[in-house]
């Protein structure tokens, strides 16, 4: 029976392998180092380097042809005819996510493929490890949302895996900044902001805070629309009218800062919002403060979710097509799957998204 420690000493030279196989470093029909180099280069016996092969060779890696060696064995006819595609969204319960996961499975099941669902919480390790998973499994392509899309990741190795082995994939509701010029669908955030920022200046509002994610690329594009909407208003932009916040201490800054804001007597007319749930939990805030909205401060949010629509005051919103985004999604899908050349003809849609006039904005 082997050790904890030998069992550890293989099992690690396998992962190691392994990653070199999924991240394309390895390619298909590459012959791998014999067991006496592996020994040698890892400090381990041959009996715990052949153990990792065959490891390996079981999970359909690699293959050994007797007197010449060891090769990587090349997956993509598996993956072709898999009929299975990867989709990683940030959360799944959140107010957005089903129905856009609904609308990428309407497309895909139509032609007979299945999803393979994983959420990374926003957490780029977990993101990771979705990723790097997925490489493993016979998947034939992959929509994704990415994780803290404003932010450089690290994670670019594993979008560089996918191209390597001829793996489409398609970002959804925002992109990588480094990977940009990518296939992917995502709605006009610039425009919609525009749209409430010059609804408010329409009715009077001069003095307007506005609350944004710092960390993904919706969050940043809000923030561009809110500062050209203002300027196409002819109001002037003030960066201590912004309050920013990460994933991270979303439970907490926002509302920390509004609190400040109307504690020290601040004038202001309008509190508009990255999302709907942000400006559901402002509207519980400045209740809470004494403040009547919309009577004293008008509110935005941004999705027209069930929190804009289940608020007290029902708040005044853009719309988020979500199912049409998964749609989207999964049709562009479909169509690098069928173009050999897709990673040279990258598919990009804007959805314009509607201003949702509601209740919780008045003239001044």
């Amino acid at each position: 029976m082997q050790s904890g420690s030998n069992q550890a000493k293989y099992y690690k030279l396998m992962e190691h392998i392994k990653e070199e196989i999924l991240m394309g470093r390895i390619k298909p029909g590459d012959q791998i180092p014999s067991e006496n180099i592996l020994s040698k280069e890892h400090s381990l016996s041959r009996h715990t380097v052949r153990k990792a092969i065959s490891m390996l060779v079981n999970d359909g890696l690699l293959y050994t042809e007797h007197g010449k060696g060891t090769f990587c064995l090349g997956r993509q006819n598996r993956r072709n005819d898999s009929k299975n595609i990867g989709v990683i969204t940030t959360y799944i319960s959140e107010y957005i996510f089903p129905r856009v996961i609904q609308g990428i499975d309407g497309v895909l099941s139509g032609s007979g493929y299945s999803i393979m669902l994983k959420n990374t919480n926003n957490n780029t390790s977990n993101e990771a490890n979705c990723l790097q998973d997925l490489l493993g499994k016979d998947i034939e392509g992959l929509i994704i949302e990415p994780t803290k899309s404003a932010l450089f990741s690290d994670n670019l190795k594993f979008y560089e895996a996918f191209d390597k082995h001829r793996i489409p994939y398609v970002f959804i509701h925002g992109y990588n900044t480094q990977l940009e010029g990518k296939s992917h669908v995502i709605l006009d955030d610039v425009g919609g902001m525009v749209s409430i920022i010059e609804y408010l200046a329409k009715l009077g509002h001069k003095n307007i805070i506005g609350v944004f994610k710092a960390d993904d690329i919706q969050g940043i594009n809000r923030h561009k629309g809110f500062a050209r909407g203002l300027t196409k208003a002819g109001l002037s932009y003030n960066p201590d009218n912004i309050i920013w916040f990460h994933t991270e201490d979303k439970e907490v800054k926002p509302y920390t800062f509004i609190r400040q804001i109307i504690e020290e007597k601040k004038e202001i007319d309008a509190i508009v919002c990255y999302n709907d749930e942000i400006a559901f939990r402002t509207y519980e805030l400045l209740v809470k403060l004494g403040i009547k909205v919309p009577q004293n401060v008008s509110i935005t949010g941004f999705d027209d979710s069930y929190f804009s629509e289940n608020c007290p005051v029902k708040i005044t919103t853009v719309n988020h097509p979500k199912e049409v985004l998964g749609q989207e999604a999964a049709s562009i899908l479909l169509e690098m799957l069928k173009d050999d050349n897709y990673q040279n003809n990258p598919i990009q849609k804007v959805i314009e998204p509607k201003l949702v006039i509601k209740d919780s904005c008045i003239q001044r």
